[in-house]
């Protein structure tokens, strides 16, 4: 399969090294000096994943990336200086499928690029059609989340994160087992990533996101899925 990435970054220079990065790699490229510009090509394109820089003028990175997430399912990469927790949740929370700091060394940018691409093409024939928590309704074929009833959007990564927990329900899961089987072995140590992660998707799911009753924290483990407990029946 031809894969076509879009690289918006408002510094010539690196469009041309991401360019010509990634047409060695036998992607299909294309790049764009703004957000303006992206949303335009966008128009007439279909792309398979967004590299997207944050710090542009004009319309900014995490305004296009809503603007992405409302309309497409591309997978989206945000690649930034920025380091700390709140940024990576504030690229998420736009709905970034991952994030890459800057500077950053190409064969693991690759690699991101190919998780993404892979996770790009998965389905969800095997394993649990339907994961319903209270008042949440997660059908996985359909990628459709209902809270409440209300419609909640959630991106490629966060159904695949979802989709993994609810084949494996009230199971602790390492870190590193999450890591590797979403985003690749190559993230088995980036804990602090998904703890990032871990957080936004709680937001999205969790009644109270600070106090968590589905996607349960697991000291110096990792996480897992908690799945209602039925009350009980009162005695005959």
């Amino acid at each position: 399969m031809d894969f076509r990435i879009l690289v918006v970054d408002d510094d010539v220079q690196i469009r041309r090294v991401l360019r010509a990065t990634l047409t060695a790699a036998r992607y299909q490229t294309d790049t764009a000096a703004s957000a303006e510009e992206a949303l335009e090509m966008m128009k007439d394109r279909k792309y398979h994943l967004v590299l997207l820089d944050l710090r542009m003028p004009g319309v900014d990175g995490l305004e296009l990336c809503r603007l992405l997430r409302a309309n497409s399912d591309s997978e989206i990469i945000i690649l930034s200086v920025r380091s700390i927790e709140a940024d990576v949740i504030a690229g998420l929370d736009a709905g970034a499928d991952d994030y890459v700091v800057k500077p950053f060394r190409t064969p693991e940018l690759l690699a991101r690029i190919r998780s993404a691409l892979r996770r790009s093409t998965a389905s969800f024939d095997s394993g649990p059609p339907k994961l319903i928590l209270d008042s949440v309704e997660i059908d996985f074929r359909n990628r459709r989340v209902t809270v409440a009833g209300k419609v909640m959007r959630l991106t490629p990564k966060e159904f695949e994160v979802l989709h993994y927990f609810a084949a494996r329900p009230e199971k602790p899961i390492p870190h590193e087992e999450i890591l590797s089987a979403i985003w690749g072995p190559e993230h088995a140590g980036h804990h602090e990533y998904l703890r990032a992660f871990i957080k936004q998707l709680r937001k999205k799911i969790e009644p109270e996101p600070a106090r968590p009753r589905f996607l349960i924290t697991e000291p110096w483990v990792g996480y897992k899925l908690q799945l209602p407990r039925l009350p009980r029946r009162a005695a005959q």
